[in-house]
Protein backbone atom coordinates (compact mmCIF):
# COMPACT_ATOMS: atom_id res chain seq x y z
CA UNK A 1 0.00 0.00 0.00
CA UNK A 2 1.12 3.21 -0.87
CA UNK A 3 1.14 6.41 1.74
CA UNK A 4 -2.03 8.10 -0.14
CA UNK A 5 -3.69 4.91 -0.11
CA UNK A 6 -3.07 4.09 3.81
CA UNK A 7 -4.47 8.02 3.90
CA UNK A 8 -7.75 6.25 2.29
CA UNK A 9 -8.11 3.59 4.36
CA UNK A 10 -7.76 5.30 7.60
CA UNK A 11 -10.34 8.40 6.72
CA UNK A 12 -12.70 6.27 4.91
CA UNK A 13 -12.84 3.79 8.48
CA UNK A 14 -12.51 6.53 10.87
CA UNK A 15 -14.09 9.75 9.56
CA UNK A 16 -16.37 7.98 6.39
CA UNK A 17 -14.74 10.31 4.41
CA UNK A 18 -14.83 9.32 0.37
CA UNK A 19 -12.08 8.18 -1.28
CA UNK A 20 -12.06 10.14 -3.97
CA UNK A 21 -12.34 12.99 -1.59
CA UNK A 22 -8.29 12.46 -0.34
CA UNK A 23 -6.38 14.09 -3.04
CA UNK A 24 -3.06 15.76 -2.38
CA UNK A 25 -4.49 19.55 -2.24
CA UNK A 26 -7.02 18.44 0.29
CA UNK A 27 -6.52 20.51 2.98
CA UNK A 28 -7.16 17.46 6.72
CA UNK A 29 -9.23 20.10 8.98
CA UNK A 30 -11.35 19.85 5.50
CA UNK A 31 -11.66 15.88 5.79
CA UNK A 32 -12.25 16.16 9.56
CA UNK A 33 -8.52 15.75 10.70
CA UNK A 34 -8.21 17.27 13.93
CA UNK A 35 -4.44 17.53 15.87
CA UNK A 36 -5.42 14.07 17.49
CA UNK A 37 -6.80 12.15 14.38
CA UNK A 38 -3.43 13.81 12.64
CA UNK A 39 -1.50 11.71 15.69
CA UNK A 40 -3.19 9.11 15.09
CA UNK A 41 -2.59 9.05 11.05
CA UNK A 42 0.76 9.34 11.62
CA UNK A 43 1.46 6.22 14.71
CA UNK A 44 -0.56 4.33 11.79
CA UNK A 45 1.87 5.39 9.33
CA UNK A 46 5.03 3.88 11.98
CA UNK A 47 3.18 1.16 12.52
CA UNK A 48 2.33 0.07 8.43
CA UNK A 49 6.08 0.98 7.23
CA UNK A 50 8.04 0.54 10.36
CA UNK A 51 9.25 4.38 10.45
CA UNK A 52 10.23 6.29 13.60
CA UNK A 53 8.60 9.94 13.20
CA UNK A 54 11.29 12.64 14.56
CA UNK A 55 9.14 14.61 17.55
CA UNK A 56 10.41 18.07 15.29
CA UNK A 57 8.15 17.17 12.41
CA UNK A 58 6.10 20.26 11.18
CA UNK A 59 2.54 19.49 11.41
CA UNK A 60 1.00 19.03 7.38
CA UNK A 61 -2.04 20.38 6.69
CA UNK A 62 -2.87 18.79 3.02
CA UNK A 63 -3.13 15.27 2.30
CA UNK A 64 0.22 15.92 -0.27
CA UNK A 65 2.05 17.37 2.61
CA UNK A 66 1.51 14.05 4.70
CA UNK A 67 1.96 12.25 1.38
CA UNK A 68 5.28 13.89 0.66
CA UNK A 69 6.56 13.76 4.21
CA UNK A 70 6.07 10.28 5.12
CA UNK A 71 7.34 8.80 1.41
CA UNK A 72 10.56 11.12 2.43
CA UNK A 73 10.43 9.38 5.76
CA UNK A 74 10.55 5.75 3.82
CA UNK A 75 13.29 6.76 0.92
CA UNK A 76 15.47 8.08 4.31
CA UNK A 77 15.05 4.82 5.99
CA UNK A 78 15.71 2.48 3.27
CA UNK A 79 18.78 4.67 1.97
Amino acid sequence: MDSIGLIREFLGERLGVAADRVVPDAPLSALGVDSLMLLELMFEFEDRFDLTLPSDLATPKTVGAVVATVDELIARQAA
